[in-house]
Formats: structure tokens, sequence, C-alpha cells
């Protein structure tokens, strides 16, 4: 009955009483759990700021140690092995960034669904104000965040070629 009234098949699964069992605090509770999501939300933001800093502390930190070890000619193997673990690193943070892009579209899509049961829909009419996913601003800055990663994966391939080149051509004469 109650879920009729809001239409959307997600909500069924979202909501798990009907405000005729559930008793007279039902808006009150829903929109206290709507609240805490949001605010859940903002979390996930925030610790996908913070695991982008600190990867980018890492690849930053790794470049400028094989730039130190590249100047003093120090430890040749050394300069292909430290591009090898940067690539990883790397990967991992693509793989991060990716990780965080889904959970938040999940949490957006749920916020979304309680809107529906709310006097207002501020997060969905945003969104559909600025475009939705067809915004090129929206798609260029989310798409943004995966070519950093990217990048550093592409310059420690060029490193680690250069780091193993002298090796290579020192075995090969």
């Amino acid at each position: 009955m109650l879920m009729a009234g809001w239409g959307g098949k997600g909500a069924t699964r979202l909501i798990n009483h009907a405000q005729e069992t559930y008793g007279g605090s039902f808006h009150a509770d829903l929109l206290a759990q709507y609240i805490h999501y949001v605010e859940s939300a903002e979390m996930v933001s925030e610790r996908r700021v913070v695991a982008n800093n600190y990867m980018l502390a890492a690849n930053s930190s790794l470049v400028t140690l094989y730039g130190i070890l590249a100047a003093t000619r120090f430890g040749t193997v050394w300069l292909a092995l430290l591009p090898f673990a940067g690539f990883f690193v790397a990967l991992t943070w693509h793989k991060v960034i990716r990780f965080y892009r889904n959970l938040n579209k999940a949490k957006f899509e749920v916020i979304h669904e309680l809107e529906v049961m709310t006097p207002a829909a501020p997060y969905r009419y945003e969104w559909e104000k600025a475009g939705g996913s067809k915004s090129k601003g929206y798609r260029l800055l989310s798409c943004s965040g995966d070519w950093i990663p990217l990048v550093f994966m592409l310059l420690y391939l060029v490193l680690f070629a250069v780091g193993v080149m002298p090796v290579i051509l020192r075995y090969a004469t």
C-alpha cells in the first residue's frame, strides 16, 4: 500500500516497514536516516579526497626518488625496480578511484530513492539542473581523475624502459 504510492520499485527494497505498521515516528525516523545517509555519502567523498592525496604523494615520492637515483647513478637495479613498484601503486590508485566512484554512485541512487518519500528532492533536482550524467562538465571532471593514475602508469613504463636499457646494453655487448 505505502510503497505503491511512492512508485519506485527500488523503494520496496529500501523501506522495511510500511508507515501504517511502523508507528507515529515513521516520518521523523525516515528523515533522521536520510540525514545520516547523506552525511555518509559526504564522508565517502572526503575519504576519496584523502586517498587521492595519499596516492598522489606516494607516486610523486617514487618519481622524485627515481630522479635522485638516476642523477647519482646509484644502483641500476633500483632504476628498474622503482618504476615496476610505482606502476602497481598507480594501478591500485586507479582501482581506488573506480571503487569510490561506484560507491558514491550507489549512495546517491539510494539518496534519490529516499527523496521520493520526502517533501523535497534537492539532490535529484540539482542533478537534473546540472544536466545529470550527460553534462559535459560533469563527465570532464569525473573522468579527469581517472587519467592521473594512467599518466603515472605510462610514466612508470617509460622510466622502467629507461632504467632497464643500460642493463640490457651492458649484457648485450
